[in-house]
């Protein structure tokens, strides 16, 4: 009995082994992954890679895609340019309560919160400037801070940026942690597939509507927030699918702007690489780059990124990829290589040649 005992555990073990180890080989960072999947499915990503002004990989670089939080971007340039006008005080300090009011817990996987922890020293009187305020939304992507964020520096100028800035394809920004409440604001007594279906009723135009509707609410009621309705996730698709959206084309270019270092006023890329190149403050980077930025986003199913940097040669990178319609364990798989992908493309000239001829046709 205690033989048969002993094999049922040692089966067991051997099982839950087996798992662990085809639950690594499943998640560990892997450069080529993400290029077999941009080859294997073109319906579901886009890339442009461009190297010393030269293009190495192009796929569906038109197509518009939801960018999730890689449109923050466009805050930051904002942001910078507010700055170096003088049309705001970075210094200014803000409580953290007015934060707050646009955080919406368990729906920015803890970036809010991350964050906070992050800068516990920085705060004073429970507040914190603004410049760490956009810190924040770009390194740790708070929601919360990007939605108050957009309302100091007031979207029309952010959405007017866009067109400053040379893009043509790109839907209006608006504030996207509002729009989470957009089903309990227009049908609060609806939900499930009832709610799905009227949800993608309403033109994007209504619904963006919403959203500022929204914002008043969660700037002024403490309580509305703690209702979020349904959230299923069919409702978070729909979120997803209206997120601000873009091209890679537009993305690698923009990139090449920051890059250049040349493309904005010195004040301006004072302020600007101070938000974008959380990068650089690790020493091993240092050592390698003259700069470099990035900034990536997420939902359920999507994942994009747009990254710029220049090494210590001379050599100039810009990249932006985009994926949308992921499954679970394509999102978990993809995110979890692409830093790798990312590096390998700034150090190994044969992988870049590789990605050339992989993408060509």
């Amino acid at each position: 009995m205690i033989k048969k005992f002993m094999i049922v555990i040692g089966l067991i073990i051997g099982v839950i082994v087996l798992i662990g180890a085809v639950g690594i080989y499943y998640t560990k960072p892997n450069e080529q992954l993400i290029l077999d999947f941009i080859k294997k499915n073109p319906d579901k990503a886009a890339i442009k890679l461009i190297r010393n002004d030269t293009i190495i990989a192009e796929k569906n670089s038109n197509r518009m895609m939801p960018l999730a939080s890689t449109v923050k971007i466009i805050i930051a340039i904002e942001y910078a340019i507010q700055s170096a006008k003088g049309e705001i005080n970075p210094n200014e300090e803000v409580s953290i309560e007015q934060l707050a009011k646009f955080y919406v817990h368990n729906t920015d996987g803890g970036a809010h919160p991350k964050w906070l922890e992050s800068v516990k020293t920085k705060i004073n009187n429970n507040s914190i400037s603004i410049r760490e305020i956009a810190k924040g939304m770009i390194r740790y992507s708070s929601n919360a801070n990007t939605e108050w964020l957009s309302q100091k520096l007031g979207l029309q100028k952010i959405n007017k940026r866009i067109e400053s800035l040379g893009i043509t394809d790109h839907t209006e920004i608006y504030y996207i942690v509002s729009a989470l409440f957009v089903g309990k604001e227009k049908f609060p007594n609806i939900k499930g597939e009832d709610l799905e279906n009227k949800l993608r009723d309403l033109s994007i135009e209504e619904y963006k509507d919403i959203t500022n509707k929204v914002h008043s609410k969660l700037a002024t009621d403490t309580i509305y927030k703690s209702d979020k309705g349904d959230l299923g996730m069919n409702i978070q698709r729909i979120w997803s699918d209206n997120l601000p959206a873009s091209t890679v084309h537009e993305y690698a270019t923009l990139m090449q702007k920051l890059n250049s270092k040349s493309y904005f006023d010195s004040k301006t890329h004072e302020y600007l690489d101070e938000v974008m190149e959380g990068l650089m403050e690790n020493p091993a980077n240092q050592k390698w780059l003259t700069h470099a930025g990035m900034k990536g986003g997420s939902t359920a199913f999507v994942l994009t990124k747009a990254f710029y940097a220049t090494d210590k040669k001379g050599n100039k990178t810009e990249l932006a990829y985009f994926f949308n319609d992921l499954g679970i364990i394509q999102n978990t798989r993809l995110r979890n290589s692409m830093n790798q992908f990312e590096l390998t493309i700034l150090t190994n000239k044969e992988f870049r040649e590789k990605i050339e001829i992989t993408l060509r046709n």
